[in-house]
This record gives structure tokens, sequence and C-alpha cells, in this order.
């Protein structure tokens, strides 16, 4: 049986990174731009290892392998073969990142083998004044950006949004977006490395380079129509399950806890991951236990019929497929 599993951090230096994911999560970084911690990752290269209970020190890979139907679920396994279909992150932005895309999964699979990349952010801390760049501020036609980018305009039709914590946006494949500086956030989304970086400011590596654009890449990518779908309104109903994202990649809830809470998941064929974005909480199963507080994340697999939340205190993202 599996056990409620928690996972080593994959921590990334990124330009834009700072010291955030240390001081405030206590992360073991040394690095002054450390960006991103990948909590769950099957990423070639970056496969997630398990850090506690029996199973420590195998990777999730070797357990999806050994193990794929009890940990990701029947239909999961059907959907998705032995590959676990979600990538989760906590970002720390100390610089504006790259303004980028993501290409749907038609274009992902024929350019790269990839899946394409669905997201979803939740902002757990942001400096005043703080924005995210998602989508345009009107409709655009490939003309127009493409004489933007060749311009350097392409910051004038950008739609910008100031955010607080709580604050949640739901990123479909096409939209240009960025995280800007002072936002630490919370990442779900599908399991894919791919991304078109179209502008970056112009600035340089430790190496003295401008980092690549996907400039060609990006121009049969982007949705250039102004959407306004991007913000996430979801309920607060504190000790209940409140749906934020449901999506055909996977399904996030908001649980708020004051009291313990106990969840029925028999009728559930997917894996159960809790994110903490505020508080701490211990998560009960048949199986064992498993403590988290904010900045981590554990994984249930799709064998737990019962799960028991208790906290006095606790804010968690729960995810499922």
């Amino acid at each position: 049986m599996i056990h409620p599993l928690k996972f080593r951090p994959i921590l990334k230096e990124r330009l834009w990174g700072g010291t955030k994911l240390k001081e405030v999560f206590g992360k073991p970084i040394e690095s002054d731009i450390t960006g991103e911690s990948w909590e769950l990752s099957t990423v070639k290269g970056d496969i997630s290892v398990i850090a506690n209970g029996s199973l420590e020190g195998k990777s999730l890979q070797e357990l999806i392998d050994s193990n794929a139907e009890e940990l990701l679920g029947k239909s999961v396994v059907e959907r998705f073969g032995k590959e676990f279909p979600i990538l989760i992150k906590f970002i720390d932005a100390k610089q504006d990142l790259s303004i980028q895309l993501h290409p749907n999964d038609a274009l992902a699979k024929e350019r790269h083998d990839s899946f394409g990349k669905t997201e979803m952010w939740y902002i757990m801390d942001a400096d005043p004044k703080a924005e995210l760049i998602v989508g345009f501020n009107k409709d655009v036609t490939k003309e127009e950006y493409a004489e933007s980018i060749a311009n350097d305009t392409l910051l004038d039709l950008l739609n910008y949004e100031q955010v607080k914590e709580g604050d949640t946006f739901f990123i479909n494949t096409g939209k240009i977006h960025a995280i800007g500086a002072g936002v630490m956030l919370a990442e779900i989304q599908q399991t894919s490395d791919v991304t078109y970086r179209v502008f970056d400011f112009n600035r340089k590596d430790k190496d003295g380079n401008l980092r690549e654009l996907h400039t060609e890449l990006a121009l049969d990518a982007v949705d250039y129509e102004k959407k306004d779908d991007f913000k996430v309104s979801y309920g607060h109903n504190k000790n209940e399950v409140n749906t934020m994202v449901d999506c055909p990649y996977f399904k996030t809830n908001f649980i708020e806890l004051t009291e313990n809470l106990e969840l029925d998941t028999t009728q559930r064929d997917s894996f159960t991951i809790f994110m903490c974005v505020g508080g701490e909480a211990s998560i009960h199963t048949a199986e064992g236990e498993v403590s988290i507080k904010s900045g981590e994340t554990a994984l249930l697999p799709a064998s737990t019929n019962k799960i028991t939340l208790q906290s006095t205190g606790a804010k968690l993202l729960e995810v499922t497929i």
C-alpha cells in the first residue's frame, strides 16, 4: 500500500529568481537567484524523489512504473500511460519573467513530442503594485503582433493585472503571459517544459548573452484575441471544498481549514495532490499520515478511499485529474 508521499524539492536557478523560497518556505537553497521549486515532476532529467516513509529514496517514476493504477488511477493510466500528467511548482519572481506563451497539445506533439502547457497560478504573496501580464489589451492581428516584436513595442499591446494573495489565474495555451517582479505563486500545469519566449527586456545572462527568443515558433501558437477569461472566481467557504478550476487536464479546489475535515474519495479514480499555500495541516489515510506546511506538497495515491485533514488554520489547493 502506498502511503502519503512528500518529495525532495528540485530547485531551479533563474535569471529572475530570488531568495524567498528559502526565507519564506525554508527551501534548502544557497543561490540568490533561485526562481522555482519543482515539487512534483517526471520531466526528463528532473524526476522527483520521495522524501518520507518506507518509500524514501525511490523516484516518482519508479513508483509509477511498478504501481501505475494504484498510484495514478485506472482512467489516468488509460489516458496518459505511465506518465505523471501534472507538474507542480512554487515560483519566486524577484524580477519580471520573460513574456512567453505555450503551444497547445497538437503543436507541442508535432514540434516537440510533448504535451502542451495549460497552467494555473495561485498568488501566495505579492509586493505592493506587483503585476502579471495576461493576454492582450485589444484584439491583435498576426501582422500587428509581428510588427510589435520587430519594433520593440510589444509591451504596448499587453494587459496588466495588479495582484494580491489569493488571486487565481487560468492560463490556457496560446495566451501570452508573464509573472511580474515581486510575485510568489503556486503553479499547477500539464507536464511539459515547452515555452516560447517572445520578449525578455533585452536582458543578458551571467555570460553576457541575450537569452534565446522563439519568435517564429510563437507566430502560429499565439491566441491573438483579447479575452477576459483568465481571472478565476471561486468560493471561500471554510472547511468545505471550493472548486477553482475544472479543465480537461486538472481540477483544482480551494480548502481553508479551521477544523478537521473528512473527504470520501472512494469514487475518485485519480491521485490527489495537496499544495499547502498557508498555515499547516496533517493528512491522515489508512496507509499513513504526513504533515505539510506552507510551501510544501503531498501526493496521495488513487487507491486512497478516505482522507482526514487535520488543522486549525491552513489553506490548501487540492489537485486531481
